[in-house]
């Protein structure tokens, strides 16, 4: 029970005060005969809080930067109109920066053995799983004089997940890859390793692609075509160590190297191979894997959204052992890691011959605009001296990928926007190749 700021107005216009009348609530005692009396009605004619019933529905899933929106069902079982106002609290990064008080806060009125509903809209702004905290309710008398309070726990979980802004690319990335199937123009000898059909010669044709025995039972010259192969096996591998938690702009690398793995599941999926997914850092964070085509992209959606960089030092060997375990079959293995060189150097070289004796290997890692910016900056010496430290980091980075290229691994070095399409193009680049 709480003393309303319309009472302890009037209470102090005619009143005395007299201290406290709840825990926590301060509050004026009038000694009036008429206040006290609509005092006391009011609160009496104020609908009970705690026997109120709620119950949520709504969205459990939302990608980040777009809404969810909950719904709150208030149940009012009493003979008492319930007049309240409500507050349904969410961890702070459920919401855009001063936005909680506004989407937070109801008003709402519940006529007796019926019930209403509220929507809460949340835009959280950052990953992972979004649970709801209390639900506080003031109950107020028809003379708003008095209120009772009451807190009720109603659990929700709202899973927010990677925004995957590079599904942009995907229809030209779709668009390349059905051209080295066949579908939109007609493959010659080197952009695939399985025979697909015969067709008539055309000039320009490589010679090599010509059947001489097809030939031979017909009038015309015919030639082999081909298609890249299908059912290959990919493996994923997010480094989620410290090197990940670097921020790159607004997000950590890792969010980059997240995005980029989606698309590259998403195209790969759709040429028909098998994807799957390992977070390593010391331990597994997420193991996805024996998805079919259409399932696996939620599956890795899902598996990503509560993925944090770890402020450890990602253990290579474990890593290479368990990416090995996670592939037994010849696969592409897509390493999303840093190319900064003491990471690579004492971490992945010494074992990186385990993973390319059986595997193609690529390394996909997020670099800094920033760097380049520095890089060319003059016109002062603290400009010159930012271009010199800018241009030593790049050549480090260009020394690491030459030494991965001489180990026979594909390496793809792009900014955050330019990292997934740039990992789609070097995959197509191997498919067309027959390198998978």
């Amino acid at each position: 029970m709480a003393l309303t700021g319309r009472a302890a107005l009037l209470a102090a216009l005619g009143s005395i005060p007299v201290g406290i009348l709840e825990p926590g609530w301060t509050g004026i005692l009038a000694v009036n005969g008429p206040l006290a009396l609509a005092c006391a009605c009011d609160y009496a004619l104020a609908a009970p809080v705690r026997r109120l019933l709620l119950a949520r529905s709504g969205d459990t899933t939302v990608r980040l930067g777009d809404t969810a929106n909950v719904t709150l069902t208030v149940t009012n079982p009493t003979r008492r109109p319930l007049r309240a106002q409500l507050r349904d609290a969410w961890p702070p990064s459920a919401w855009q920066s001063g936005t909680e008080t506004e989407a937070s806060r109801h008003l709402l009125t519940v006529p007796p053995g019926e019930r209403r509903r509220v929507t809460t809209r949340l835009r959280p702004t950052r990953r992972g799983d979004r649970q709801a905290d209390r639900v506080t309710i003031r109950s107020y008398g028809p003379l708003g004089l008095f209120t009772r309070q009451s807190a009720h726990k109603v659990p929700w979980t709202v899973r927010v997940l990677p925004p995957f802004t590079s599904r942009k690319h995907l229809p030209s990335k779709l668009a390349r890859l059905r051209e080295l199937d066949g579908r939109t123009s007609a493959l010659t000898r080197g952009e695939g390793t399985e025979f697909d059909s015969l067709r008539e010669y055309v000039p320009g044709d490589d010679t090599r692609s010509i059947d001489w025995r097809a030939t031979a039972r017909q009038s015309s010259v015919a030639v082999r075509t081909w298609r890249p192969e299908r059912d290959r096996h990919i493996l994923l591998v997010l480094d989620t160590g410290r090197t990940s938690a670097g921020r790159v702009g607004d997000a950590p690398r890792l969010d980059a190297s997240m995005d980029a793995a989606l698309l590259l599941a998403a195209l790969a999926s759709r040429a028909g191979d098998r994807v799957a997914l390992l977070a390593y850092d010391r331990r597994v964070r997420a193991l996805v894997q024996g998805r079919t085509a259409g399932d696996v992209l939620p599956s890795l959606v899902n598996a990503m959204a509560t993925l944090e960089p770890e402020l450890v030092e990602t253990d290579a060997r474990a890593l290479t052992a368990t990416a090995l375990r996670t592939a037994p079959r010849r696969s592409l293995i897509v390493l999303l890691t840093t190319l900064d060189a003491a990471p690579v150097e004492q971490g992945l070289l010494p074992v990186l011959p385990q993973l390319t004796q059986r595997h193609t290997v690529l390394v996909a890692s997020v670099a800094d605009p920033e760097i380049a910016r520095m890089a060319g900056a003059r016109g002062n010496a603290e400009a010159v001296y930012e271009a010199a430290a800018a241009a030593r980091a790049q050549d480090e980075r260009r020394r690491t990928a030459e030494q991965l290229r001489r180990h026979g691994v594909t390496v793809v070095d792009a900014t955050p926007e330019e990292l997934a399409p740039a990992l789609a193009d070097a995959y197509l680049a191997l498919k067309a190749a027959g390198r998978l």
